[in-house]
């Protein structure tokens, strides 16, 4: 296994936030080998002797690595001052504090989402550098015109940097009847900034109404409840090691309605 900062792995681990984390090594309070750790040191919990307050880090047996359907209203973190629920509510208490989240979803956005006790893998995921592909399903008020879609392809400027090219094509147009006319989009991106599909549509004048990520690299699961999960199958864990391109988002956004914690 390759190193990673202690940090992270302190966080994995389920001793404290990276930030919270951060701190124990400023204060002196994290070993590796013996003597005194640094901010920004790295290690392998495998091999080297890393001590928090005296105590032993136990290595993990193995990996876990799980694909997981978030509902709206769900926050990405471990646990919210504002007493909202979050995903790891949705997973059995002996998996919350060793796995770490490989890419996150906001309040309002649903879909799939990795979580995995490697952080190796967790990095690949999320590091722009690695080009790890989303594919979302994206329903925006009204219709863009195919000039403004033109435009999100290419990049625009989002808070004094432009985002990567983009994939979009058109999934769903207006059915038509009673009502304002919305349509649906297939969005891939290879970057991942904060709520960036959300700012990309509202500067054209089409806020988005409903956000799902249905695909992470080529790892898709139309028929994973909501609020499920499942373990990752070995052919997903090497395509997504390897880099593998997404397969094509398939139609539709149906998903049934279960909170089912398993299936």
């Amino acid at each position: 296994m390759s190193q990673e900062r202690l940090q992270r792995i302190l966080s994995r681990a389920g001793i404290a936030s990276r930030r919270k984390a951060e701190e124990m090594i400023r204060e002196g309070r994290v070993t590796i080998n013996g003597r005194v750790a640094e901010v920004g040191e790295k290690g392998d919990p495998q091999r080297d002797a890393i001590k928090v307050d005296g105590r032993r880090l136990r290595p993990q047996q193995g990996r876990s690595h799980y694909l997981l359907y978030k509902p709206r209203g769900y926050m990405c973190t471990r646990t919210d001052p504002q007493g909202r629920p979050t995903v790891f509510d949705l997973l059995p208490p002996r998996f919350r504090k060793s796995l770490v989240i490989a890419g996150r979803l906001d309040f309002n956005s649903e879909g799939l989402m990795i979580l995995t006790t490697d952080g190796e893998l967790a990095h690949r995921l999320t590091h722009p550098s690695f080009g790890c592909s989303k594919t979302y399903h994206v329903k925006v008020k009204g219709v863009p015109a195919e000039e403004s879609i033109a435009r999100l392809r290419a990049g625009v400027m989002l808070e004094g940097k432009r985002t990567a090219p983009a994939r979009i094509r058109l999934l769903k147009g207006p059915r038509g009847g009673k009502g304002e006319s919305n349509s649906w989009w297939v969005v891939e991106l290879q970057e991942g900034r904060n709520r960036q599909i959300r700012e990309m549509f509202f500067r054209l004048g089409n806020p988005v109404q409903r956000l799902i990520r249905v695909g992470i690299g080529r790892v898709a699961d139309r028929d994973l409840p909501v609020g499920s999960y499942r373990k990752l199958s070995a052919r997903e864990l090497e395509s997504l090691r390897s880099g593998e391109a997404p397969k094509s988002p398939q139609r539709g956004s149906r998903r049934r309605p279960s909170r089912s914690t398993k299936r």
